[in-house]
Order: structure tokens, then sequence, then C-alpha cells
């Protein structure tokens, strides 16, 4: 009786399991349209949604991370009187320019050295802290500067190799594969050498 109820469930279960598969996967509805709230915002040369909050709007420009962005947040909540929680989409054009003003020059405001992505220039000798274009041309320019200078990590980054100290053995292997290449064998051949 018991083996009966166990194999009834087995079935039921694999049926529910066949049902589910069959199932089409479920879309996401399109987020909905608040009064107040612009769909799309430009912040800091990026295109961010206006249903995000401030502070998980910040993520999205590059430069910015995880710790940055509490702060961030914080300084603009200040500046503009606003809660650090409230929808991007409800700027005005003049608060996200002044937020487009902060982001660029946030090294001016009370931030901590540690948190800024550019310590003691080589140009300026100053802390700063790049964003966006600016980040990616200053990192273009170091790894440049690196290779002229012909550094250890210049010479690995000219020959495409892992510069941070990581094994190449068996990862980061690009180009033609290796391993063994077998000689084909002509009609005939395989026959001789078995005779052998």
């Amino acid at each position: 009786m018991a083996k009966a109820k166990k194999k009834d469930s087995k079935k039921k279960n694999a049926e529910v399991s066949v049902e589910a598969s069959k199932k089409p996967a479920k879309k996401k509805a399109p987020p909905k349209e608040e009064e107040g709230v612009r769909g799309i915002i430009r912040l800091a040369g990026k295109d961010v949604p206006g249903q995000l909050t401030l502070r998980r709007a910040l993520l999205r420009v590059k430069g910015i991370g995880q710790t940055t962005r509490l702060l961030v947040a914080e300084i603009i909540a200040k500046e503009l009187k606003v809660s650090p929680t409230v929808k991007v989409g409800t700027f005005t054009d003049e608060q996200i320019e002044k937020i487009d003003s902060i982001l660029m020059n946030i090294q001016a405001h009370a931030v901590p050295a540690y948190l800024l992505n550019r310590r003691k220039s080589r140009e300026s000798g100053k802390d700063e802290h790049n964003i966006m274009n600016d980040l990616v041309f200053s990192q273009r320019q170091d790894i440049e500067h690196e290779k002229k200078l012909y550094t250890w990590k210049g010479y690995r980054h000219h020959y495409g190799q892992k510069v941070r100290g990581q094994r190449t053995k068996n990862t980061g292997r690009h180009g033609m594969s290796l391993g063994v290449i077998r000689k084909t064998q002509q009609p005939g051949q395989a026959k001789k050498d078995s005779k052998k």
C-alpha cells in the first residue's frame, strides 16, 4: 500500500514538472509610468531610468562604486535638499545640471581621499576622481605610459599577458589552440606499420 502511494506521488511530481516545463516563461512587464516621473534621465552622460532612486542611479555612472555612491548621494541630497531615496525622474533640469557638476568635481566636496580613484595624479599631483570618458582616457594614458617606460607592467600589457601576477599556464589562453597535432596517414601506411 505504501509503495503504491509513493509511485503515485512520483508520477504526479513527474507530470507537474513536465507541465511546468511546457509553460512559456513569464515576460517582465515594463515599468509603470508614474505621474511626475520622467522615463529616462541623463546623468553625467549616461542614460538612467527615471524609476531608479538616486543611490541606485549613481551605480550606473562609470567610476562610482558601491561605497562612493552612498557618500555622493548624501552630498547631492544635502545640496538639493532632497532625500537620497528620491526617484531620479522627479528632478528638474536645473537639479540634474547641479548633480552633474557635483559628479564632475567630487574631490571638492567632503570626500575622503581613499575613496577617490586617482590619488596624487601624475599631471597635477593632486587627488582627483575621474568618471565616465575621463576615467577611460586616464586609464589608457596610464597603460601607454607604462609601455613607454617598459616597466614590467608595461611589458605584460605590450605582449597581451596577465599583468597582476596571475598564473598563465592554463588560463588566459587565446589565439591558436595548443595541443598534439597528429600526422595524417596515407592509405596503406597503417598496414605497413602494423606488420613491422
